[in-house]
């Protein structure tokens, strides 16, 4: 089985990327249907990990443990982030900083919870398509040891039905650009 962790940057209950992950889990589903293959789909609940702190980080705090596990047994990972004054929210920036931490104190060689993980992003935005936001994560997960794949991913713009319904809808090129990702990205996933 493949297992597939979602991670929503935003938390608002029906963010538009959180909408976007919907999509995208039954994407997956279907994939796995066509291919005969088993994939589980989880959410990452990260929203008890305190703000990052070295005073702070031994003993680590349970969520974070509890945060960090989920991390260990994903076999890939998809982040969905918005695009906030240009950029990605604190809220997931506070994340990788937890992940990005030796597991061990004073032990440096001990790695990280997201090191060498195999990491896609996608992003749901007003004109930029998240595009500032894209970029500046995709930096970030390089620099901290991801296997980024994709680089900046696939980004939605939002159109003004969306924002008026607050419902998500994408356009057939939309949904193919994301069907893409999925295909290529279970693929990367399983080499």
């Amino acid at each position: 089985m493949t297992n597939i962790l979602f991670i929503i940057g935003s938390t608002r209950r029906n963010s538009f990327n959180r909408q976007l992950a919907k999509i995208t889990e039954k994407l997956i589903a279907q994939y796995a249907s066509n291919n005969c293959s088993q994939i589980q789909v989880d959410y990452l609940d990260f929203s008890d990990v305190p703000f990052f702190n070295q005073d702070t980080e031994f003993p680590t705090p349970e969520s974070v443990t509890k945060v960090r596990n989920q991390i260990s047994v994903a076999d890939g990972i998809w982040v969905f982030a918005p695009e906030y004054n240009q950029s990605y929210p604190g809220y997931l920036k506070n994340l990788i900083d937890w992940l990005s931490r030796s597991l061990k104190k004073n032990d440096f060689s001990s790695g990280t919870s997201i090191q060498n993980k195999k990491i896609t992003i996608s992003g749901v935005s007003g004109k930029s398509a998240a595009g500032n936001s894209r970029k500046k994560l995709s930096e970030l997960l390089t620099y901290v040891g991801a296997n980024l794949f994709l680089g900046e991913g696939t980004g939605i713009a939002l159109n003004g039905q969306s924002f008026a319904t607050d419902t998500l809808t994408l356009t057939d090129e939309d949904l193919q650009k994301l069907h893409s990702q999925v295909v290529d990205f279970l693929s990367f996933v399983k080499d």
